[in-house]
């Protein structure tokens, strides 16, 4: 889906994500739904907060592969390419993506690709083997 790159739109899809994830049997408060949640809201804020251009919106993409759930972010910036960084204990940001890396079995940023501009940054997450979403 396509959100509006605002902070009301990464609220928007961080709700959504946690929606499809009970939908597909992983329940609000189990560990995947809260995981992939907090991912997806840090993975939304940057893509408001460093990837909005105006007019532009931000598109997340949250597929069930057997064993896996990912989630991909894309935004319009693709000039500015997200990394960790580390902070010191007083700074009010800049956590996100370590927060990510640590949650995240996997994680990168790729470019977005021919049909649309900017950068994609997705996360992975395993779940049991057994697991098949409802349609």
């Amino acid at each position: 889906m396509r959100f509006t790159s605002t902070p009301r739109g990464a609220r928007l899809a961080r709700r959504l994500v946690a929606r499809r994830l009970a939908d597909w049997g992983h329940p609000y408060g189990a560990e995947p739904n809260e995981t992939m949640t907090l991912i997806a809201g840090e993975l939304t804020a940057n893509a408001v907060r460093h990837g909005h251009v105006p007019g532009r919106d931000f598109r997340v993409v949250l597929t069930c592969p057997p064993g896996l759930l990912r989630i991909e972010v894309t935004d319009t910036r693709g000039e500015l390419r997200p990394a960790c960084r580390v902070t010191g204990p007083d700074t009010e940001n800049g956590r996100g993506l370590l927060l990510v890396s640590q949650l995240a079995e996997r994680w990168a940023v790729t470019t977005a690709g021919p049909t649309y501009p900017g950068k994609t940054v997705w996360a992975e997450v395993s779940v049991p083997v057994s697991f098949v979403p409802a349609s």
